[in-house]
């Protein structure tokens, strides 16, 4: 609903409506961030990664990157910054969801102009990710193997990247077999910060149009419905394991020359993935 719609309904005024809503919103973020998307300790990044290999079969993953461009009307003398490659304004909405689609980290407000690695790097998850302060767990060796131990690793689109706790695809030129069953295994992992955004969008129809709010109130709208997904997600435990089973299309990469060692850990999970420790029996028939 829109305010003038809230404002009818109830009788409040319209600037009541927006301090109400922003008041609430507010709260909500702030007695449930604690409770439903806390701060991940090392247990913590464990068990996602036990969840991400029982419901994707990556190993050694934590989670999965990617941003989302929430719709706005355009911000008063905010000239171009917000204005997408997709041709309307919005603001970011980063985001690290774990396999059951819950979110581990968010970061809301960044400009519809810049591209979500620029985003990641000026975040305070990307700043203490860089810094080595995330309390990742150290590197090991993958299932089924004793050498060499490989780090844990996020992973992201072509939007993001390479470093070596951050996985994205090959680019599409060229590609070998090692390289495609490689690709299709991150695509299955990652699909499930896609669905996130999905049900989110389609349990909060505030983002099915554009939010007539200064960018504060929607920083404010968007944590709240995070908040509020996760907690729904924790109290129902529905695991939709269908949605990462079915099949979908091959994605478009673009090139992006990466450090010799992010590059040699890729490879080392690209030459894993057709091991007979770290193969799953349908992946050459979806590549």
């Amino acid at each position: 609903m829109s305010f003038s719609s809230v404002h009818f309904k109830y009788l409040c005024g319209k600037s009541t409506v927006h301090v109400i809503i922003k008041e609430t919103c507010a709260a909500i973020w702030m007695v449930l961030k604690e409770r439903v998307m806390p701060e991940p300790t090392e247990s913590m990044w464990l068990s996602k990664a036990a969840g991400f290999l029982d419901k994707t079969n990556f190993p050694n993953c934590l989670g999965a990157l990617d941003g989302k461009h929430i719709r706005l009307h355009k911000p008063p003398f905010s000239g171009s910054r917000f204005y997408n490659f997709k041709k309307f304004f919005s603001t970011v909405l980063l985001a690290l969801v774990d396999s059951n689609f819950c979110f581990t980290v968010i970061e809301v407000g960044g400009y519809g102009s810049s591209s979500d690695s620029y985003l990641l790097q000026r975040s305070a998850f990307g700043r203490r990710l860089h810094e080595g302060s995330l309390h990742i767990p150290p590197s090991i060796a993958l299932p089924g193997t004793v050498e060499p131990a490989m780090p844990y690793v996020f992973v992201g689109d072509e939007a993001f990247a390479l470093s070596p706790n951050i996985m994205r695809p090959y680019p599409q030129r060229n590609l070998t077999l090692v390289k495609r069953v490689f690709n299709y295994r991150l695509s299955r992992a990652r699909r499930v910060v896609e669905c996130a955004f999905g049900i989110l969008a389609s349990k909060w129809r505030i983002f099915h149009t554009a939010m007539h709010v200064s960018v504060d109130t929607a920083e404010l709208i968007v944590k709240c419905a995070c908040v509020l997904h996760n907690l729904i997600r924790i109290q129902d435990e529905r695991i939709d394991s269908d949605m990462l089973t079915n099949p979908f299309p091959a994605l478009q990469h673009q090139p992006y020359h990466s450090a010799r060692q992010s590059i040699m850990v890729r490879d080392q999970f690209a030459a894993y993935f057709l091991s007979p420790e770290g193969s799953v029996p349908w992946q050459l028939e979806s590549v």
